[in-house]
């Protein structure tokens, strides 16, 4: 058969093709060998569902797809086995393998882990994306509501900082209001006079002010309520402000009960306060590192639960052991297993408090090769774990970089549709030879090379640690 792939001609024995029957070429040569052997000469329109153009008669099908990346297809019908090129962009060729119906165990074992991970990141970076897209309304869902602009606009400032200097003097001064309730949460444990706890309160109380209405006017600009309510954003911003709220409620029915009913509302009390440093988690809005971090998290469970399962068992038998050679010496601080975890805990992770330590030779060798055992253990996962953060950090940095440029090229679009129809305007009232026209002109001429520079902007390529380019 002669496989045509965007103008390149292929001359593939009809062997090789039917040798993989579930894949696109297979398919269609079974269907060639079937009428060629009926003795029927059928039309290009028999084989419309799995090419884009035949010539049944010279037995030539054409494929509207890249040739370069077709090479390694056909590679795989030669051999067996689908090889995949460092440079060759995961998100591409899972497009081409899904087109031609090669499935992913045909990858060669030692392109598999590497494709794998791109792929992995380019997945794990496109939900992130899909995440914060989300988080941003499109206008479309405004069109024809109540108060439609000014919800837009209100949304704006307070989701999109790069959107205009006013939405970014908001954006600073909701990290500033976060940073200071957090200082504020510190310095109310560290002085006890009641002029210092009262000037503490107020500024708590204005803090909270803040997030409250923050909060409300997201909520009441959201088109969707239900789904505003299910982010996880919007959740850690209902959380540290309920805190407030509910000490309040607390405080002030507090006073009619009895001692029992009094201690207990202590000790809910104080455990709604700890929720106030969950103010912190608030910074996710505004942080890429942050959603880096997020990210690497979410999508590492993998390595940190061998990181703990690899602790765990670094700590049972570091513990076993340093409790069987220290723990019949007089005054052992080692008397069990469980109060020597603590000591194994301290020495894998490389802190050493030194509380706990050991007296003897042996014992001292077992901590040597605890501390040693934690050294390695801890560098294998971790190594991993930040190498797909830089990946995260970078793709997300570059992708933010996009939509803003997206935003300014479609705001300077509209805005030059507004000059172009005023310029006409002015040149029908004015004449051509007009000082009015002449400056219009000059305006329009600045927005179309403002609009160049952002269009060549937005070609750069940011290179990301581990291979593979992001377009920006």
């Amino acid at each position: 058969l002669c496989v045509n792939v965007g103008g390149s001609k292929h001359f593939v024995p009809r062997e090789l093709l039917e040798a993989h029957p579930d894949s696109r070429l297979g398919r269609l040569a079974a269907r060639s060998s079937s009428h060629s052997a009926d003795g029927a000469v059928l039309g290009s329109a028999a084989f419309v569902d799995l090419c884009d153009d035949a010539d049944p008669s010279s037995r030539e099908f054409f494929f509207d797809r890249s040739a370069e990346t077709f090479g390694y297809v056909l590679a795989f019908y030669r051999t067996g086995r689908l090889h995949v090129h460092e440079g060759l962009c995961a998100a591409a060729f899972l497009q081409e393998m899904e087109y031609w119906g090669i499935s992913e165990p045909s990858l060669a074992r030692c392109c598999r882990d590497r494709f794998g991970r791109k792929r992995d990141t380019i997945l794990s970076t496109a939900a992130a994306q899909q995440q914060q897209q989300q988080q941003q309304f499109p206008t479309e869902e405004f069109e024809g509501a109540r108060c439609g602009p000014l919800r837009v606009r209100v949304l704006e400032l307070l989701e999109s900082p790069e959107s205009s200097r006013t939405a970014r003097a908001v954006s600073l001064l909701s990290v500033s209001f976060v940073l200071l309730s957090v200082v504020n949460m510190c310095l109310m444990t560290a002085y006890e006079g009641a002029a210092a706890q009262e000037a503490f309160a107020a500024l708590e109380s204005a803090c909270t002010a803040w997030f409250t209405v923050e909060f409300s006017c997201r909520a009441a600009c959201a088109p969707r309520k239900l789904r505003f309510l299910a982010r996880f954003s919007n959740v850690v911003d209902l959380l540290a402000i309920a805190p407030y709220y509910i000490t309040a409620l607390i405080d002030s029915g507090g006073g009619g009960g009895g001692g029992g009913d009094l201690g207990n509302a202590g000790r809910a009390l104080q455990t709604v306060r700890l929720l106030r440093a969950l103010r912190l988690l608030k910074l996710g809005r505004h942080s890429t590192g942050l959603r880096a971090l997020g990210t690497t998290l979410a999508r590492c469970y993998e390595e940190v639960g061998m990181l703990m399962l690899f602790l765990s068992v670094g700590i049972s038998i570091f513990a076993a052991l340093e409790h069987a050679l220290e723990g019949s010496e007089p005054n052992s601080l080692y008397p069990s297993v469980p109060a020597a975890w603590w000591w194994a805990i301290a020495s894998m992770t490389t802190v050493g408090y030194g509380d706990i330590r050991p007296d003897t030779a042996a014992g001292k060798a077992v901590a040597f090769l605890c501390i040693l055992f934690g050294i390695l253990v801890l560098a294998l996962p971790i190594a991993t774990i930040n190498d797909k953060f830089s990946e995260y950090y970078v793709t997300l940095r570059a992708r933010d970089s996009s939509a803003r440029q997206g935003k300014t090229l479609r705001r300077l679009a509209r805005s030059l549709s507004q000059e172009r129809l005023a310029a006409a305007a002015a040149a029908t009232v004015a004449g051509a030879g007009g000082d009015g026209g002449r400056n219009l002109r000059d305006a329009y001429a600045r927005r179309v090379v403002r609009l160049l520079r952002i269009k060549g902007r937005d070609r750069h390529v940011t290179q990301v640690p581990g291979g593979g380019d992001v377009e920006k």
